[in-house]
């Protein structure tokens, strides 16, 4: 269960690593939210991968951590609001400049040193 866990979320920060460097602003929230599910991930599994157990310490010998669970929870509030935020925030940058391209040089640059 942990290597499933480990591989995840090596996978989920691969993936947002490579969307975060591209050049559009669009992929770029999509790897900022992969980069959420990969960190609210690993925080789950800090609270012991344990099957069908309570999250209450009581008279069982295994139990789960309900800290990493109440933390996950917030985040993925905190998460969801952040992301439509970026979202509108880029899709109104690209009405405005009709680009997404969050690199792109400006024209007026140019002129202005010369």
């Amino acid at each position: 269960m942990e290597a499933l866990y480990a591989v995840t979320v090596g996978m989920l920060t691969a993936c947002s690593i490579y969307l975060i460097l591209r050049g559009r602003s669009f992929p770029i929230v999509i790897g900022i939210t992969m980069l959420s599910y990969a960190v609210n991930l690993f925080l789950f599994s800090t609270g012991r991968l344990v099957l069908n157990q309570l999250p209450i310490i009581g008279n069982q010998s295994e139990y789960t951590d309900p800290l990493p669970q109440a933390l996950v929870l917030t985040a993925i509030v905190i998460g969801f609001a952040m992301t439509a935020y970026s979202i509108i925030l880029a899709v109104r940058v690209r009405g405005e400049l009709g680009t997404d391209e969050v690199n792109e040089p400006n024209q007026n640059d140019g002129e202005a040193q010369r």
